[in-house]
């Protein structure tokens, strides 16, 4: 059928995509410049990270970046209930064009120059409105990683990541587990970091180069706490890390993989607080990690 200018206009609003025949030459084609959502996962080939092998195990931190365990509360049992099969995401798309890294020396720094390093980035235009960068909060060799998307007001004003409601929320599905981000021993206490270090203006989604920019600063996180499991929290998250296009709905109650440490996928307090009735699914995808984390 052809469709008119107008036509596909109209659609483009509605947000209805058109499908077009595949380009012969694939190599000069970058999946980059579609941005639907639904793809045919046959067609999809792994894509490997930025600088990286895919799905490499990361080198333990030396013994300098572990911060000392203190003693907290117990932790309740894990659930019986079986593990889904672990899994690779489906790759729907090319990662962000690699930018290098922001700073120089990234993937060599310790916690006191990469926090250093992040406090001093002007790598993006974020630097410009920034209040405080949102470096991570939590044990520095925590079992649990949490990583979010990007800071918020409140968390523009304290530094520190998922604060005001979203950060109530969050609190209190990991106290369920016995979980907390206030000191305590490393099995006890979760590292929690965002994906992007410097707060977008007005709240809106962090862009692709934004991303791509602070990308290497989430990594060494990652590899310094060596966490045991990561649970990715809402669409930038999940999105960033798994290099997929999927919907959080369909990547979410199973295994996933980043850099050899598992990974669970689940939806952000924001999204819960508008979308109470998800909870109970949120819920699901962390007993999942705690399933994965016991049988670790």
């Amino acid at each position: 059928m052809v469709v008119s200018e107008r036509q596909a206009a109209m659609l483009k609003e509605m947000g209805i995509r058109l499908w077009r025949p595949p380009v012969p030459d694939a190599a000069s084609t970058s999946p980059l410049q579609a941005d639907a959502v639904e793809a045919a996962p046959a067609a999809a080939a792994p894509v490997p990270r930025a600088g990286t092998e895919a799905l490499r195990p990361m080198t333990p931190p030396a013994a300098s970046d572990a911060a000392p365990a203190r003693p907290g509360r117990e932790a309740p049992a894990p659930d019986a209930e079986p593990v889904a099969a672990v899994s690779r995401p489906v790759r729907l798309r090319e990662p962000v064009a690699p930018v290098g890294d922001p700073v120089g020396g990234v993937a060599g720094m310790g916690w006191e120059a990469l926090e250093d390093a992040v406090a001093n980035c002007t790598a993006c235009a974020l630097c410009e409105g920034r209040t405080r960068t949102v470096f991570g909060v939590g044990h520095a060799s925590a079992h649990w990683m949490v990583v979010g998307e990007a800071p918020g007001e409140q968390e523009d004003r304290q530094g520190e990541p998922f604060v005001g409601k979203s950060g109530q929320l969050l609190d209190n599905m990991l106290a369920a587990l016995g979980l907390t981000r206030q000191p305590a021993e490393a099995a006890r206490q979760v590292y929690i970091a965002n994906t992007v270090k410097c707060r977008p203006p007005g709240n809106r989604n962090p862009d692709p180069t934004e991303l791509a920019r602070c990308e290497p600063y989430l990594v060494r996180q990652i590899a310094l706490v060596k966490p045991r499991v990561i649970l990715a929290m809402g669409r930038f998250a999940v999105q960033s890390l798994l290099r997929s296009n999927e919907p959080i709905g369909r990547l979410r109650g199973r295994v996933h993989q980043f850099e050899g440490v598992p990974l669970v996928v689940t939806y952000h307090p924001a999204y819960l607080l508008r979308n109470p009735e998800d909870k109970g699914r949120a819920w699901d995808d962390l007993c999942l990690a705690r399933e994965v984390l016991a049988q670790g």
